[in-house]
């Protein structure tokens, strides 16, 4: 599918945090100044790939486009040959979008029509776009709980059915504009597991494992709330993000709103990365890209081996996992304190307060990452083989809305 078999992912949120302040992660990263010299630095070390963002609040002025802020990063693709993942909606909306509103779909899918012929005017394809990034975790976090923009509460389910709804028709739109457009549906993949001494929490643990997490995927393709417009080929290729935090431990309605901490890297009851791909690959028939991966600090190296083991064993036994894209690939200031900074990429800045003065290799992943060449060598031969031919996805046996307090519990890390 892409050159490289991994792909860097540059953070494009936006969007107002939970203290009502405007935040841009390409601007706070100083992707937006170097994304010439970032193309070809992710290049010298293997990576052909990437998942960028065309950031909507940018680019969308009560329904006027203006595409100066994404040219830049066209030329750095063309000269770098570097192959895009255009993500299009990634949190930040344009102010005088009302979210809830039936307007909201046309208005996003007119958006979604006018930037993908404005990139296949540009660009030779293949053409790759994720018209929303993260439906469930935006449902839970700016729907159920107030911590971004629309900052709401108690109406996850309400966000979800709505972003679904203007992701059917961004796809429709996106393949008006270019037919064989390829769609990237990016959501969390998470695992819930109950307390050793709560078993009565087994049923809702296995509720969230089998039915709320799959719900945006479902959507799309028509399993879940057919009336959307959803359909098979809607759900094109399925984007998983998983991060070492994306598996926890079960709250019970009586034990309050707090935060649990993720499982232990070494916690007997994480499930591998392989078997949560895998179920994946089997409920829906499509092909997958793990679509954000990372880690912490000195955990980053362990992190993508382990990642890189998971890999193996799926292309081995014939999965169709087309890439793992290291995200973020540039270490980045939390959306809530500009202050603090994560180490969670290939790269950190010298200078967090200037991006440009230079940067430091995370050596340890670097080493990981050019240390897997069994896994370059069966993604060249997965590429040899016939073209991949999808299956129709799993019917449901049952459909229904997530019983309240659930919603709140699908979330993907702590911002």
């Amino acid at each position: 599918m892409f050159r490289s078999f991994f792909l860097a992912g540059f953070e494009g949120s936006t969007g107002y945090n939970r203290h009502g302040e405007w935040f841009d992660q390409v601007v706070a990263t100083g992707h937006d100044r170097m994304v010439d010299q970032n193309y070809r630095d992710i290049a010298a070390v293997g990576l052909h790939a990437v998942r960028e963002t065309v950031r909507w609040p940018l680019v969308d002025a009560a329904g006027r486009h203006d595409f100066s802020t994404v040219k830049p990063f066209i030329e750095a693709a063309k000269r770098r040959r570097i192959e895009v993942i255009w993500d299009l909606f990634h949190y930040g909306f344009p102010r005088d979008v009302d979210l809830w509103s039936k307007a909201f779909p046309r208005r996003f899918a007119d958006y979604c029509h006018a930037i993908a012929r404005f990139i296949a005017s540009r660009m030779e394809g293949p053409y790759y776009f994720t018209p929303i990034n993260e439906p469930s975790f935006m449902a839970y976090a700016a729907g159920e709980k107030g911590l971004f923009a629309p900052h709401a509460t108690g109406r996850g389910w309400e966000l979800k059915v709505a972003l679904a709804q203007a992701a059917i028709a961004g796809v429709n739109a996106i393949r008006a504009a270019i037919p064989q457009a390829r769609i990237v549906s990016v959501d969390p993949l998470c695992r819930v597991v109950p307390p050793s001494d709560r078993p009565n929490l087994a049923e809702e643990a296995d509720h969230f494992n089998e039915q709320l997490v799959f719900q945006s995927w479902d959507m799309l393709c028509g399993t879940l709330l057919p009336e959307l417009g959803g359909s098979p080929a809607h759900l094109d290729i399925v984007g998983i993000n998983y991060y070492w935090t994306n598996q926890w431990e079960l709250k019970g309605p009586a034990d309050g709103d707090g935060i649990f901490r993720p499982l232990d890297d070494d916690d007997p009851r994480r499930a591998p990365l392989d078997a949560l791909v895998r179920k994946v690959c089997r409920r829906y028939g499509r092909e997958v890209i793990i679509t954000e991966t990372s880690h912490v600090g000195d955990n980053r190296g362990p992190w993508l081996r382990e990642v890189v083991r998971a890999a193996e064993n799926l292309l081995i036994e014939g999965a169709p996992l087309r890439g793992v894209c290291l995200y973020p690939i540039l270490g980045m200031p939390e959306w809530h304190d500009r202050d603090i900074w994560t180490h969670m990429g290939l790269w950190d800045p010298v200078c967090h307060l200037d991006p440009s003065a230079g940067r430091l290799v995370c050596a340890p992943m670097l080493d990981a990452l050019q240390s897997a060449e069994t896994l370059q060598a069966l993604h060249r031969q997965a590429c040899s083989a016939r073209p991949f031919s999808p299956r129709p996805a799993k019917t449901l046996t049952r459909l229904e809305a997530p019983r309240g307090a659930e919603e709140g519990r699908q979330r993907r890390r702590a911002r």
